[in-house]
């Protein structure tokens, strides 16, 4: 049985058929597909903020509070593109670091995890986001020059259609079959026209498989540090989930900052 004590972050994903997935660990990374079918313990040890590095408990997002309301990497933006100012060189928290993220080529995509959704990523981040939401099928609309072009896209296109992933049927495969080039032309109409010359044509649907021996029929949440320890055998990872034979999924990225043991033979 092999044991490592470690700060979680989110998986690092390879785009191969299936996704190959890597647990950054102290000591290097582990490559967790290796697991499938094995028993893996989990048991939470305390919080180490992913910026100030403080062990102070985790708010939200790898971060203590005081960090998520002042460390420049999630301001509002993040989640909101469409609040993005960095193009009028006006600053949130930091100008430089908002200009270095969001002035660069982003993509407004429509992906399919659980239902249709429309979203937003920068370019360099995919296929990863992609993966990260599970999504089997993803398709790109626009490609942008900046965050805030495809922000006010996909205010547009919200009225229209989800931009939320339902994670418990994404979890447990149930998927809609849909011809997402149907779906993209039908809502271009609905685009503003100043992001319309971005509109990207002749692009093919991006397809995803996960490595998943079987998917559970119902799905618990595994959530520290309610539960301080669990064990269980890994049947699969899908989004940034691991899925366990008795039906427990874990979102390793909804645990950064969480310090954990994690055993395994």
């Amino acid at each position: 049985m092999k044991t490592y004590q470690t700060v979680l972050r989110k998986m690092r994903t390879e785009a191969q058929a299936p996704v190959q997935y890597y647990l950054p660990l102290e000591q290097g990374e582990f490559p967790m597909n290796t697991l499938l079918g094995q028993r893996i313990s989990l048991c939470f040890v305390g919080y180490q903020c992913l910026h100030c590095g403080q062990h102070k408990e985790i708010y939200r997002q790898g971060l203590c509070k005081k960090c998520f309301f002042e460390a420049p990497e999630v301001g509002e933006w993040i989640i909101r593109p469409e609040l993005s100012k960095a193009h009028l060189g006006i600053e949130d928290r930091d100008l430089a670091y908002e200009q270095q993220i969001q002035l660069q080529p982003h993509l407004l995509y429509l992906a399919n995890s659980s239902e249709v959704k429309v979203g937003v990523t920068r370019k360099t981040q995919m296929p990863t986001r992609w993966i990260d939401q599970g999504a089997h099928q993803a398709l790109i609309i626009l490609e942008v020059p900046n965050r805030y072009l495809a922000g006010i896209g996909e205010v547009a296109l919200k009225a229209h259609i989800s931009d939320k992933t339902n994670w418990r049927k994404m979890l447990t495969n149930q998927l809609q079959r849909v011809d997402l080039p149907s779906v993209k032309q039908g809502l271009k109409s609905f685009l503003p026209q100043e992001v319309l010359p971005y509109f990207s044509e002749g692009i093919p649907v991006y397809d995803i498989t996960y490595p998943v021996l079987r998917y559970p029929t119902k799905v618990t949440s595994l959530t520290m540090p309610k539960t301080l320890q669990y064990q269980g055998k890994l049947i699969g990872i899908k989004g940034q989930y691991l899925l366990f034979e008795d039906n427990t999924v874990f979102n390793v990225r909804g645990h950064e900052g969480f310090v954990v043991e994690i055993s395994f033979s």
